[in-house]
């Protein structure tokens, strides 16, 4: 993918959009140490994601005594780029609206 990418690894924008449960809080530099290369855009967090009982309760993982409460988090990551040949273009997202 990332041959496609004009500029390479450098020109590349991450945009990442996270659906989290109401409640649950988005620690933004952990989420950005996952990408090791291309420009993050600022991070969207949307309500969304679910919480369940799960049955376990694994204090080394910092679960409180007595919660068994899983959280899932919805991830959108999608990239895009900037073309430095036009340097007053926008940021451009690929399309898949080809099916491609």
């Amino acid at each position: 993918m990332i041959e496609h990418v004009p500029g390479g690894r450098r020109n590349m924008l991450i945009s990442v959009r996270l659906g989290v449960p109401p409640g649950y809080a988005v620690h933004h530099d952990e989420v950005r140490a996952t990408f090791p290369y291309g420009q993050m855009l600022p991070i969207e967090v949307v309500p969304g994601g679910l919480t369940y009982p799960c049955g376990r309760v694994v204090p080394e993982l910092g679960d409180a005594e007595g919660d068994d409460t899983a959280l899932v988090v919805c991830a959108a990551v999608s990239i895009g780029y900037h073309d430095p040949e036009l340097p007053s273009a926008p940021a451009t997202p690929f399309s898949t609206s080809d099916g491609h």
